[in-house]
């Protein structure tokens, strides 16, 4: 689950993190009034509250918004209703929203803070080892995103301790590889162990502080904010998952959300429907071995029948990127013969028009088996996952 900047701040200031003050505003006026009550003078920022990184470079749909960004300095309380008024209500394109962007309604008015320096800080868990880790990485103009691809050496990534958070070694590593100012060293070391126990606390699967800000004093202060959460581990943060914004979902992630299936959308070709997070991950890893990219992916953990099943693959069907479509069940509580008959269901209602590859394994795999073959339906039968990727990816290319 995702969050708006804001509340991320707010979940992060409750950990020692310094954040610039600021308010939430609905309407150009509510942007005014928040403007007078953070800061006296100003100037002030002028956030576009959409879920999605790199807003300040995003563009706006309608001309009328303006060509600024989702991002604004603004230096007097008249400009911050004109510019509010330009940006709610439309439509903000970011290079993650995608080409139909998202609407922006809601802003976030924020004190500004002149610092001495910016960089990248993220928190994130490494499955490779598996451990919780930092990264961080001096950005100045250039996207993080771009630095990981071309540029990884650039990145400091440390393996940090799930209980003790960061050691002092480690605090006077990252002061180092950032040429930070002796004064910046206790406040970098309640900064990095204020996000572990925030990140370890809330369940969060990512935190990032983008950019995160040295002010004159040596401080360091977080000048956005982005985290996101295991949907699995909500039901023991019932304050985390109140903040869930209904609006900000794609329809099909609310529509899989009905069936309690966990769904998530990449920027590849391939659909996979899997039953675990592990078989997800290992069909995403085979595919992009392959130079093939995953398109989404329906995990159908949990209590399941012919109908959910059925739903869930439509869910699939219906994103415009899917070229075809991976099915990586291991059978246990979950029989493979459900999932087949689920297949046939959706498959015959509303037909194939890309390929689907199935691999079952586990409980009752051979019935399942069975009942794809006997369906008539073209759909392609692999014995392991290997196999089955690279079948698919063949049927694609075929098809193109």
């Amino acid at each position: 689950m995702n969050i708006h900047e804001y509340q991320a701040k707010k979940i992060l200031s409750r950990y020692g993190i310094n954040i610039p003050k600021g308010g939430v505003a609905y309407t150009p006026n509510e942007a005014r009034n928040v403007a007078a009550a953070v800061s006296g003078r100003g100037p002030w920022m002028l956030k576009a509250q959409i879920q999605s990184g790199a807003r300040n470079r995003g563009y706006f749909l309608e001309k009328s918004a303006g060509n600024k960004g989702g991002i604004r300095i603004v230096k007097s309380r008249r400009d911050i209703v004109k510019e509010a008024e330009k940006m709610l209500g439309s439509t903000l394109v970011t290079m993650q929203t995608g080409p139909k962007g998202k609407l922006v309604s809601r802003l976030y008015v924020e004190a500004f803070n002149k610092v001495k320096k910016i960089f990248y800080t993220g928190m994130v868990i490494d499955r490779m080892v598996p451990a919780v880790t930092l990264l961080v990485a001096e950005t100045k103009d250039e996207e993080i995103a771009k630095i990981a691809l071309t540029e990884p050496e650039k990145i400091l990534k440390i393996r940090l301790d799930l209980q003790k958070g960061a050691v002092p070694s480690q605090i006077q590593e990252v002061l180092d590889f950032l040429h930070l100012e002796p004064k910046s060293a206790h406040s970098t070391e309640n900064f990095i162990n204020g996000l572990h126990r925030a990140f370890v606390e809330t369940d969060a699967t990512m935190i990032e502080i983008n950019p995160t800000g040295v002010l004159r004093d040596g401080r360091l202060i977080a000048l956005d904010a982005k985290m996101s959460f295991d949907g699995n581990a909500l039901y023991r943060h019932k304050d985390i998952s109140r903040l869930q914004d209904d609006y900000e979902a794609d329809d099909r992630e609310l529509q899989a959300a009905k069936y309690k299936f966990n769904y998530s959308e990449f920027d590849g070709s391939i659909g996979c429907i899997v039953n675990g997070d592990g078989l997800a991950m290992a069909a995403m890893d085979s595919l992009n071995s392959r130079g093939v990219g995953t398109a989404c992916f329906l995990n159908v953990k949990g209590g399941v029948d012919k109908d959910k099943i059925a739903s869930g693959l439509k869910i699939i069907m219906t994103n415009p990127k899917v070229e075809g479509i991976l099915v990586n069940i291991l059978g246990g509580f979950l029989r493979c013969n459900l999932i087949a008959d689920g297949i046939v269901s959706a498959a015959s209602e509303v037909g194939l028009n890309v390929p689907l590859v199935v691999r079952f394994e586990g409980t009752n795999k051979d019935e399942a088996k069975e009942i794809l073959e006997h369906s008539k339906l073209p759909i392609i039968i692999a014995d392991d996952m290997e196999t089955a990727v690279s079948r698919l990816v063949q049927a694609v290319e075929e098809s193109d």
